[in-house]
């Protein structure tokens, strides 16, 4: 087990240092036309006294030169350097063309500061990126090009037979070399981008007054979203008691006082609409069991959340892996907001993924609730093409929390869940359970 184990970190450990060399060497591609994007926008800028020329040309190519700058930070953000987006909101009557857009593209900040990291960022992109390349390249060579060429130059040169032990021997001790030259670049790789990339962040990441901006224009967003989640809440809780436990205690009145008319004329009818009355009664109180366990579960505020999750786990048709790492309990508005989170995305995994299997793992470290929930269905989830993710986007933003999916075409699907928040009153050691 350990010797597989020790295979497969060995494995993630290749895979990332080439993904870092491949990288790389796009970003090496791209830094090239940051020169050509950095003489565009000179020019640009040289023809703002032309009459209408100005007011067309400089937007236009200032976002040309915001898009390259986007493709760097989401370049950033693979090598584990989150960098956001620094930019004022464009006016609502921003047209082409117009005053308002060339006013609003020339006044903010970050687009000068995207123009200054043009001419460095492209040297820093360029030097870093080659030499992440050429190191695991040249490590590769001498794998195998070198004693092949020591081998063939050797025997065609006269220095003895093509195969001779000599030639053997001086191939045989390019091997070792190439092999620590080509570990080391693929140790050196992920460096070299995580370098570059907090070069990149030093120009293109938002100044404090920027992100003090970006935080307002973050909470009205997440304060509106809050807003339509709740009034929709509303609706469903309305809609709910109207077209289910009302219509119920409506035909619930109207037998009994069938019966009530029938009793002493008809007992044995009678008697039939009271049993009929107590299965409509029945069937009443489990639509409000189960539209109090909507509002808020029960289970939730007598186990909390590791119960709640584990017993929701219980009642899916699938098995479902729950391991759960929390030292207490957060604030009850926090707690319901990660159980429905949990909840929905289980729902959406029930009904799309195609799944055989799945796990949820929830775990408490620095001020962090981390919720991971996966699965091995089909893959290919996508955020933006329906509501169901999108909702627990805004379920989680109102507390601060970010959502991030990973659905490749063929799975696994993995929706990690990351909620700020404080445990109180400690409990239990941390527990796993499969169902």
């Amino acid at each position: 087990m350990r010797v597989a184990a020790w295979g497969e970190r060995a494995g993630q450990w290749a895979r990332r240092g080439v993904r870092s060399v491949l990288s790389g060497m796009a970003v090496a591609g791209l830094a090239v036309t940051n020169l050509l994007l950095f003489v565009v926008a000179v020019v640009a800028l040289a023809l703002t006294p032309v009459p209408f020329l100005g007011l067309a040309l400089v937007p236009w190519t200032m976002t040309l030169v915001r898009m390259r700058c986007d493709l760097e930070r989401r370049c950033a953000s693979r090598a584990g350097v989150l960098v956001s987006r620094p930019y004022h909101p464009a006016p609502e009557r921003a047209v082409a063309g117009g005053w308002q857009r060339f006013r609003w593209t020339v006044t903010d900040p970050a687009t000068w500061r995207d123009l200054a990291w043009l001419v460095p960022g492209a040297i820093v992109g360029l030097a870093l990126g080659l030499i992440a390349l050429a190191i695991p390249l040249y490590g590769l060579l001498g794998l195998t090009l070198t004693p092949l060429w020591i081998w063939l130059g050797t025997g065609w040169y006269g220095y003895g037979a093509l195969w001779s032990v000599a030639n053997f021997e001086e191939g045989l001790l390019c091997l070792p070399q190439g092999l620590v030259i080509l570990v080391g670049g693929l140790w050196l790789a992920p460096w070299l981008r995580r370098v570059d990339a907090m070069f990149a962040k030093l120009f293109l990441a938002p100044t404090k007054a920027a992100e003090l901006r970006l935080r307002v224009v973050q909470l009205s967003v997440s304060r509106a979203d809050t807003v339509d989640a709740q009034a929709a809440e509303l609706r469903r809780i309305e809609r709910d008691l109207h077209d289910g436990v009302q219509a119920r205690l409506v035909s619930l009145g109207m037998m009994i006082g069938l019966a009530d008319a029938l009793i002493d004329r008809n007992p044995a009818g009678a008697h039939q609409l009271l049993a009929e009355a107590r299965e409509s009664s029945g069937a009443a109180l489990v639509e409000l069991r189960h539209l109090v366990r909507g509002i808020h579960p029960p289970v939730l505020a007598e186990r909390g959340l590791g119960g709640a999750v584990r017993a929701l786990a219980i009642s899916l048709p699938l098995p479902i892996t729950v391991e759960i790492d929390l030292p207490g309990r957060p604030d009850t508005p926090v707690e319901s907001a990660a159980y429905f989170a949990v909840a929905e995305t289980l729902a959406n995994m029930i009904r799309h993924s195609r799944a055989h299997s799945g796990s949820v793992a929830l775990r408490h470290a620095d001020g962090v609730l981390s919720m991971v929930v996966t699965d091995d269905g089909a893959g290919g989830a996508d955020s933006a093409a329906g509501t169901g993710l999108r909702g627990i986007e805004r379920r989680l933003a109102a507390f601060d929390g970010t959502m991030a999916l990973s659905s490749p075409p063929g799975g696994p699907t993995v929706v990690t869940m990351e909620l700020p928040c404080a445990l109180s009153s400690p409990r239990t050691m941390p527990s796993s359970v499969t169902d």
